[in-house]
């Protein structure tokens, strides 16, 4: 990642250099980018391709000005904390389903994020609505923060025995929100690479939700979250309060996208048939 776009990201956020990678400068960027680049699967009903590498990643964020779901989020602000001089490892993780059930491997990508100062973090842009500030990552009582009450815990052995040895700190680790485990994080580092197999299936697979409905939604100033989804528009305020109204014609649509999220948008996107083939 180049100055250039060090500097174009940043402006993005709204946010000035930093000086020093500390945690104060990791809770600050982490919250900019929540309230600026919108989590959204626009691509795959486009029928852009989604590639996973920092180069196509950065122009997306920076020359687009658009956003996109968990590896792509995660995946430029890791060049972004890199750039910066943070010390960032990229984690994959399984999120949980339905009765419980993990998902696939490669289902979600989330950083560790070492700061000048010395702390160790769990930053994740790109999970929709979750933590606002990072987590401790060595922390394994409750972390109280806007979006609700976190805690990073040592997981069981998933349903084929496997999953690390905890005593030795190899064990896989779940992340709840508010008492529900939300994902299964692997300590093991990996690279961006890795995360093609699993971007690939959730952009194509018919079971996969992200191909069977449209999402575009970040957090706001005052910490509730704006979210559209196809033609419905879902204003959440801070203490919970929804108020829901469905947009009434693509001229509307095209404006919330572009007013309220900062995409430009041609035509308004229409979910695509994920059973045909690509």
């Amino acid at each position: 990642m180049n100055p250039a776009q060090t500097d174009a990201y940043l402006r993005r956020l709204g946010a000035a250099r930093p000086a020093r990678p500390t945690a104060e400068t990791l809770h600050d960027l982490h919250l900019r980018h929540l309230r600026t680049v919108p989590f959204e699967n626009l691509s795959i009903h486009l029928g852009e391709e989604i590639v996973l590498t920092p180069e196509r990643l950065l122009d997306k964020v920076t020359s687009a000005g658009r956003g996109g779901f968990c590896y792509e989020l995660n995946g430029a602000f890791s060049a972004l904390l890199a750039a910066l001089g943070f010390e960032v490892t990229l984690l994959a993780a399984r999120v949980y389903g339905d009765e419980g059930r993990l998902g696939i491997p490669y289902d979600h990508l989330a950083l560790r994020v070492g700061t000048a100062d010395g702390s160790e973090w769990l930053a994740d842009v790109g999970f929709g609505a979750h933590s606002h500030r990072p987590l401790a990552f060595a922390e394994r009582g409750e972390q109280e923060d806007p979006g609700g009450t976190f805690r990073i815990a040592g997981a069981g052995p998933d349903a084929a025995g496997a999953g690390g040895d905890a005593r030795a700190g190899t064990g896989d680790l779940d992340v709840l929100r508010n008492g529900k485990p939300q994902y299964r994080l692997e300590v093991r580092p990996r690279v961006l690479g890795d995360f093609a197999a699993g971007a690939w299936w959730h952009s194509t697979s018919p079971s996969s939700h992200f191909t069977r409905s449209l999402v575009c939604s970040r957090l706001t100033e005052d910490g509730g979250r704006i979210t559209l989804g196809g033609r419905t528009l879902t204003t959440t305020a801070a203490d919970g309060a929804r108020e829901v109204r469905d947009l009434e014609g693509d001229e509307e649509v095209l404006a919330v996208y572009r007013e309220r999220f900062g995409i430009q948008l041609d035509g308004v996107p229409a979910v695509r048939d994920a059973s045909v083939t690509r």
